[in-house]
């Protein structure tokens, strides 16, 4: 009996299927994302965070980041297709570069009153989220690290107050050290 709810054809395998960070360097210009959105909803695969942001603005150059889930072969498979697209330069899983250093963004809007206010606050200090300063005075805290950490950070925070929460997904870089030439 097949579990998978998607309604294309995946093979059965017996490989794990894991979390991985794709990186695609593309050209800066108009349908790029597209492209590459395109590729994936086209063969089935899922996009659980995208982030995509100019890195090198002389050359028009920018960085997409894809956190998606899936076996060894099928993450290789995808990097493949993305590199048939023409304006890719280079697509890296940071699986294979060995440990990527990751970070991620949150906002979050906390409904605070005198009777949750100081436990809240508490849990906003004990994970070192900053608190947004806004004309509207409200109350909004930005944390940053990795997405484990802001998931915490969440489950204990909703515990308290009522929330509603911006993520910007992952962004990571491979932490291993670069040829001269690479620079």
């Amino acid at each position: 009996m097949n579990t998978n709810k998607s309604v294309y054809e995946t093979p059965n395998v017996s490989n794990p299927i894991n979390r991985y960070i794709i990186t695609v360097l593309v050209d800066n210009e108009p349908g790029v994302l597209a492209r590459v959105v395109g590729m994936f909803s086209g063969r089935g695969y899922n996009i659980d965070s995208l982030n995509v942001a100019e890195v090198v603005t002389n050359e028009h150059l920018s960085r997409i980041t894809i956190v998606t889930h899936g076996t060894s072969e099928v993450v290789d498979l995808i990097r493949k297709q993305l590199m048939t697209i023409v304006p890719v330069h280079s697509v890296t899983n940071l699986e294979n570069e060995g440990s990527p250093v990751e970070a991620e963004v949150a906002l979050i809007y906390l409904e605070i009153n005198e009777s949750n206010k100081k436990e809240a606050f508490n849990v906003c200090d004990f994970y070192r989220a900053r608190k947004i300063e806004n004309e509207n005075n409200t109350t909004i805290f930005e944390i940053a690290g990795t997405s484990e950490r802001i998931d915490a950070f969440i489950k204990e925070i909703n515990k308290l107050a009522k929330i509603e929460v911006v993520r910007s997904g992952p962004i990571a870089i491979s932490s291993l050290e670069r040829k001269m030439e690479e620079k």
